[in-house]
This record gives structure tokens, sequence and C-alpha cells, in this order.
């Protein structure tokens, strides 16, 4: 071969492996994602590679799907799709989006658990975040063979859930949300904690019973030592609570703003009226901040409290029943002027 022709071979060889390189880079190194910001693509139990596509389709450039398309070919992908939230960074390169999404290598989310009042209200949060539909959660808390896997019943299982932002997976099961919930659950409940619980001779779940009444009586953070030093009184001297947030649950009706008399003959084990001694569980999901108010009571000797009749969500504290129907009595009288039934 003549020397020219040779390096004429060689010129379009190069060239033909430049432009080889160019083609798979293109399709395979490129950007995946068109988006300038952080995307999420939500891969179920039920998905199907064309239901995957779907999904991708609208944060993709056309190129990268084509490339993405290729790689499952030739993986075995649509064979095993692996659930999970899935981050695709601006620039992220198509065989990474692909490596990350084939490999199951998802990313977390931050959790809340809210501060509900029931359990299905609670389900119904937590679905808006998580790949458990609302009803599956709500199934669970509610089913007594469930809840006894974790030490608690239909009825306590609410003192099980400490209201924190955790670090958890989108396609978490039931079974590992529990045991994280657990885990938080025993973190929140240090040796400090149970050392204050046990001086006051009352267990965490006791303590979180009491919260969650005390959150029910009060947003304001700064009385709910007062208020929880009066039931702890009550507690000690076998009075009963007269709560009215455990009358509003024992109804299961939240939009009380009146609690009747004739309210309080429901027959009910949360009728703390009826009944002396804290309900069988929690009344909701007790706040940090109720529980941690249980824990540092105010001491004092107040056995009564009413709310203010000027209707800043504090109280009126009292030590003898002629005193606290007197602040019943202003609190009655601004309720009528104001039409509020």
């Amino acid at each position: 071969m003549k020397p020219i022709e040779s390096k004429y071979y060689l010129y379009v060889s190069g060239v033909c492996l430049l432009l080889i390189a160019g083609i798979f880079y293109y399709y395979f190194f490129s950007s995946f994602s068109t988006s300038e910001t952080m995307q999420y693509v939500y891969i179920d139990d039920d998905d199907t590679v064309d239901s995957v596509y779907a999904k991708l389709n609208p944060i993709a450039a056309d190129h990268s799907i084509k490339g993405f398309r290729t790689l499952v070919r030739y993986s075995g992908y649509d064979k095993n799709i692996r659930s999970g939230r899935y981050a695709i960074a601006p620039g992220e390169k198509v065989f990474t989006t692909f490596r990350h999404i084939k490999n199951g290598m998802q990313t977390s989310l931050n959790l809340t658990i809210p501060e509900s009042r029931t359990m299905n209200r609670l389900a119904g949060t937590l679905s808006k975040r998580l790949m458990l539909d609302s009803v599956t959660i709500a199934r669970a808390l509610t089913d007594s063979a469930f809840c006894a896997k974790y030490g608690y019943d239909t009825a306590t299982i609410a003192s099980a859930f400490i209201p924190n932002t955790y670090d958890i997976y989108w396609n978490v099961s039931m079974d590992k949300l529990m045991a994280r919930i657990q885990q938080e659950h025993k973190k929140f409940w240090n040796t400090e904690r149970m050392a204050k619980a046990k001086a006051i001779g009352m267990t965490p779940l006791q303590i979180s019973t009491l919260a969650s009444i005390i959150d029910e009586e009060t947003a304001n953070t700064a009385e709910k030592p007062m208020i929880a030093g009066m039931y702890i009184n009550r507690l000690k001297t076998d009075m009963p609570l007269q709560a009215d947030p455990t009358i509003k649950f024992a109804w299961q009706d939240f939009t009380l703003r009146r609690i009747y008399h004739k309210l309080l003959e429901i027959d009910s084990p949360y009728n703390t009226y009826k009944n002396t001694g804290l309900p069988p569980g929690p009344i909701k999901i007790a706040s940090i901040a109720g529980i941690d108010a249980v824990l540092n009571y105010t001491d004092h000797d107040y056995l009564y409290m009413c709310a203010k009749e000027d209707f800043s969500g504090t109280h009126n504290f009292a030590r003898t029943y002629g005193k606290k129907k007197k602040n019943a009595a202003k609190y009655v009288k601004a309720l009528n002027e104001r039409n509020i039934k």
C-alpha cells in the first residue's frame, strides 16, 4: 500500500472513531435531564418499563431516552424494575441515571410525622409522602395484631410516634416504617427523659397520653407545664381529669366549641368526667413540647382551670371549686356574647 493511501485510511479510520465516540457520548454520557433543577422520578411496584419511560419522558431529552432505551435493551432491566424515588440532577449523565434506576440507588426523603388526632388522619398525611397508600397505613395502625407486634394496641399506638422529621425511603414498607418509628421512639426516650418519667411515677405511654390532652387544651407552649401540674395534682388525688378534649375524642367530633352537659353522658373510656385516671391512650400524637411539659411540669396546688374570657388560648387557674365557677361564668358569658354555640 502506498504511503499516501495508508495515511488516507488512517485519517478516515480516525474520523470514524471520533464519530463513533461522539455518538456514544451523545447518547450515553451527555446530560439526561433538560431541567436546570433537581428532578424526582417515582417508580411504583406495579410499574412496567413502558410506564417508567412515560415518567422519564417529560424531563429527558429525546436522545437521552433513546440512549436509556438502548441500555435497557441490553441489560434486562425490564425484567427487574425496582421501585423507589430517584433524584436526577442537572447535568447527570444518561448512563448514571440508568445505573441509579437499574440498581435501585434511590434518594431518601424527609418525612415529618404530624401531630394527628386519629390514625386515619395520620395515614392520609403519610400516604402523600410515601408509596404506601392511606388505606394500607390506616388498616395496619387500626389492626390489633399489627400493633401487638410492636408492643402496642390500637388505643396506644399513637404513643409510638414522635413528631419529628425522619430521613426515610419513599418505598418503605409498613414493617420497616414501624421499625424506624420504634428506633426514633427509643432515641427520644433517652436516659434523661426516662429518669424524669420515673421520678413522677409515670410511663412513656402515660406521659404521652397526658401530653396529648394538654396539647388539645392549649397551643401556648409556655402554659403547658402549668396545665400539666394541674392534671398531675388531680391524678394524685384520684380526681377525674374532666378534660374537655377527651369528650371531643370520645364523640370523634373535633369541631365542638362548647361542651354541654348532655355530651358528658357518653359511655366511653375516654370520658374523663365519668372515669378517673388517664384514658386508655393518647387522643392525638403528642407534641414534643407537650411531652416535655409533663416531664418538667410546674409544681403548684391548682386543681381547676378554665379558658380565659379573652379567647387568648390561655387559662385562669383556681385552687377552689368556687373560684373555678366564677372563672367559668366569665367564660360562658363571653361565649354567649359572641354567639358561640
